[in-house]
């Protein structure tokens, strides 16, 4: 990816203090003062409309055609649990009820979903897990996918064909098409070319596109497409998912379209929320034969034989009530599979971490879930001085700064372990909890 930060070597400035925090953000407001938030608006229908989750009849037979040596590129550039998803993507049933439900209590401030005794958001170490992405390490902040200087898409779609008809017919304004791009590699594949590399980038902008990005139906940004360009270069994508899924979540939640991985927020639910691994189950769970964690539950130490928390919750309404009354008994804090793994956390206030992306930076406050973290709950902490969600420029001087700031800030993160266990005080958990009820809704309307 092209980064010119050549004139932009300089020291970042120190953090401005507390007081730049207070006066650039409003006080955190409970979710029902939140000017056109969806949780008082309950008959607003949000999912699955905006035409961003229809099944897509070309995806499968198309990922059927795909040779051995394509294949093998896409598990080289670390997409075999993106391929096993796209290949079932037509059986897997949403349920829209729930995933309503939880963006109902998502807070655009702090990007966290709000319970009544915890704050829960989805980690960059579990979404890497959770869809097989090469991980993140402290020390590889130069491999993070982004670029600061404007995209040409045809320069990247030229690698699979440089036909004018086929550029022509893949792009319209600032979106790519996947479905010509299906068809192109169709048609590669029935001819046997043996031009495997151009096939698998072209693949896994398909299967990228349907998984990780889903903006509009079959079709994916130049911003996303840029992201999903440099995994074959070894880049880690990550951070641009989570902070799409973000981006989609708040947009979501103050009325607008929903978009970002809905199978990744589906696989969080799944492993915190509505599954719990029994070990002498003899039946399989039917819940969740349509679940995503079917298919790639295993690398999370979740089988079918699963114990389903949720059965009983059918409905909008009812899914309502279990969420908003949900506990910490109820809530898997720590799965197995996170167990011992670090994370990464700001290092201190005033250096708080930001998801990089090609559309936009996006607050990222894992420090508030504390339970989550593997920690004791203490007081809510303060609201980053930087906006939840920062629109980029790119190719301007100032998000050429923004970006540098923060990849500064990732290489000065702290790390932590995530413990299995985690011992509590009362008083603490008392005044957490009442700093907590700041950002409820002030009722229990369902």
């Amino acid at each position: 990816m092209k980064r010119n930060y050549s004139a932009f070597a300089e020291d970042i400035p120190a953090y401005s203090g507390p007081k730049a925090a207070r006066e650039t953000h409003a006080d955190l407001k409970q979710l029902s003062a939140i000017p056109g938030h969806i949780y008082t608006r309950p008959d607003l229908q949000i999912l699955p409309g905006q035409r961003r989750f229809s099944k897509m009849p070309w995806l499968v037979p198309m990922l059927e055609l795909l040779s051995p040596a394509s294949i093998s590129h896409l598990k080289e550039w670390g997409l075999s649990t993106i391929f096993v998803l796209a290949k079932n993507y037509n059986k897997l049933v949403h349920v829209w009820e729930s995933v309503t439900a939880m963006v109902e209590l998502w807070h655009p401030q702090t990007n966290s979903f709000i319970f009544p005794e915890f704050e829960a958001t989805i980690f960059l170490e579990e979404l890497e897990i959770m869809l097989g992405l090469p991980r993140h390490q402290k020390g590889e902040e130069s491999a993070l996918s982004y670029t600061v200087e404007q995209i040409n898409s045809w320069s990247i779609l030229a690698y699979i064909t440089t036909k004018k008809n086929d550029l022509y017919s893949m792009t319209s304004g600032m979106h790519v098409h996947l479905l010509p791009i299906a068809q192109w590699i169709t048609s590669q594949c029935k001819r046997k070319t043996t031009n495997y590399t151009a096939i698998a980038k072209a693949a896994a902008i398909c299967i990228c596109g349907v998984i990780l990005f889903p903006e509009a139906d079959g079709a994916i940004s130049f911003g996303n497409l840029s992201i999903i360009d440099s995994i074959s270069e070894g880049m880690k994508i990550g951070q641009a998912v989570l902070g799409f899924l973000y981006a989609g979540l708040t947009s979501a939640a103050l009325g607008g379209p929903f978009y970002g991985s809905v199978v990744a927020l589906e696989l969080w639910m799944g492993m915190h929320i509505q599954f719990r691994t029994v070990e002498d189950l003899t039946m399989e769970c039917k819940t969740m034969l349509n679940h995503p964690l079917a298919y790639v539950g295993g690398r999370l130490h979740m089988s079918p034989r699963a114990w389903c928390k949720t059965a009983q919750v059918k409905g909008i309404h009812a899914w309502r009530q279990y969420l908003r009354s949900l506990t910490v008994a109820d809530f898997d804090m720590r799965p197995r599979f996170m167990h011992g793994r670090t994370i990464h956390l700001p290092q201190c206030t005033g250096l708080a971490l930001r998801l990089l992306g090609n559309g936009a930076l996006v607050s990222y406050n894992p420090n508030r879930c504390h339970l989550q973290c593997g920690a004791a709950r203490t007081v809510v902490p303060l609201l980053s001085h930087f906006p939840p969600i920062q629109e980029r420029k790119r190719g301007d001087t100032q998000d050429e700064r923004d970006m540098r700031s923060a990849v500064v800030h990732w290489e000065g993160c702290a790390t932590s372990a995530i413990q299995a266990e985690v011992e509590e005080d009362d008083e603490a958990i008392a005044e957490y909890i009442e700093d907590l009820k700041k950002l409820q809704p002030a009722g229990r309307d369902v």
